[in-house]
């Protein structure tokens, strides 16, 4: 959807692009804000979020409105994403089932594991959540979020993309402020670099609370035809219950699954990707 959502407004030919940042990327960028607990967001608050003046975004949110893709509502007037969507969503599921074809393999991954699995894809320098899985095997379970935005150096997910992108975009991500969204959120560049050579040799990232206080992660990239990374699939499962057979067992499952879903989705890992042995270490082992 969103390789449609560029071709689209690159058409627009308003202005010429600004700075490091063109017109369609700018408004682009704010398309990132909404979520399913922010659906709508009043012109100010958009501002503020960006850290653009006010006339900007209210220019770009205008040229967004002009083609369906955000809309205004309410006595204040506050925006929220439009019917466009709807039929780029329904365009793209249609020329490439993506999330059809990932939901079957999570839904075999939750009841493999017994736990949340999630698949995000990369959108510019985050990842947007595709779709997710729940076991309810438990009376607690990490829950997600519908088109939640996954930053990349602070969650499982995320590192398994930094770990198999090129070193130009680590370098630029890594190059940005790095948000701690928990106490065990890893902000400094160095520390982040050194994990990701661990993460290529096992093909596996991890991430103990880093994005939410108390959730241990596991994730494996997803490649495209041309062996490129477009995202990760993951299982989140509370530390508590994160038991040496539990681990195990969710490695050797993500990594079968992920290896069909890349398949099934006409990608190849590169030459250079591992294969997953479960009988490896402890993976918080490799943390030191």
């Amino acid at each position: 959807m969103n390789e449609f959502l560029h071709r689209t407004l690159a058409t627009m030919g308003r202005t010429q692009p600004e700075g490091p940042m063109g017109t369609a990327s700018k408004a682009l960028s704010l398309l990132n804000y909404f979520s399913r607990a922010q659906s709508q967001i009043g012109l100010s608050d958009l501002a503020r979020l960006s850290g653009m003046n006010k006339a900007t975004v209210y220019r770009l949110m205008g040229e967004l409105a002009d083609h369906g893709f955000v809309e205004q509502v309410g006595a204040g007037r506050e925006y929220r994403l439009g019917p466009a969507f709807l039929r780029l969503a329904a365009l793209r599921e249609k020329a490439v089932p993506m999330r059809e074809l990932a939901l079957a393999e999570l839904t075999k991954l939750s009841e493999l594991t017994g736990e949340t699995s999630h698949m995000s894809l990369l959108n510019g320098e985050v990842l947007s959540n595709l779709t997710y899985s729940y076991a309810h095997k438990h009376g607690t379970m990490v829950m997600m979020e519908d088109a939640e935005v996954l930053e990349l150096h602070s969650t499982g997910s995320g590192l398994a993309v930094l770990a198999f992108s090129p070193a130009p975009f680590v370098d630029a991500i890594l190059s940005k402020p790095l948000v701690a969204r928990t106490p065990e959120t890893v902000t400094d560049p160095a520390a982040i670099q050194a994990l990701l050579p661990k993460i290529r040799k096992r093909g596996m990232a991890w991430s103990i609370g880093g994005y939410e206080r108390d959730v241990y992660s596991h994730a494996v990239p997803i490649f495209d035809a041309g062996s490129q990374c477009i995202g990760a699939m993951a299982v989140a499962a509370p530390v508590s219950r994160m038991t040496d057979e539990l681990r195990a067992t969710i490695q050797t499952e993500l990594a079968l699954a992920a290896r069909r879903t890349t398949r099934v989705l006409g990608g190849f890992p590169p030459d250079s990707f591992p294969k997953i042995n479960p009988t490896d270490s402890p993976v918080e082992s490799e943390l030191t």
